[in-house]
């Protein structure tokens, strides 16, 4: 059984905020039809977090400074 990584409670996507497409926002594989998501730091509201490096769900787990599980 494949185990989901860790990923920041602050990041953010518009896909989070939309029912139906609220539990693919940070799959590995999304949808067919699915475009790329904008993601955000919700302390910084910016691409960039408090560590001041970008923002993305493969960069925003343990091990990062300002990174919460």
């Amino acid at each position: 059984m494949k185990t989901t990584a860790a990923i920041c409670r602050h990041l953010r996507t518009k896909k989070m905020y939309m029912d139906s497409l609220a539990a693919e926002a940070f799959m590995d594989k999304p949808a067919e039809n699915a475009s790329p998501c904008h993601v955000w730091c919700n302390l910084t509201q910016s691409v960039k977090g408090e560590d001041d490096r970008l923002v993305h769900k493969d960069t925003c787990v343990p091990g990062r400074a300002c990174f919460e599980e």
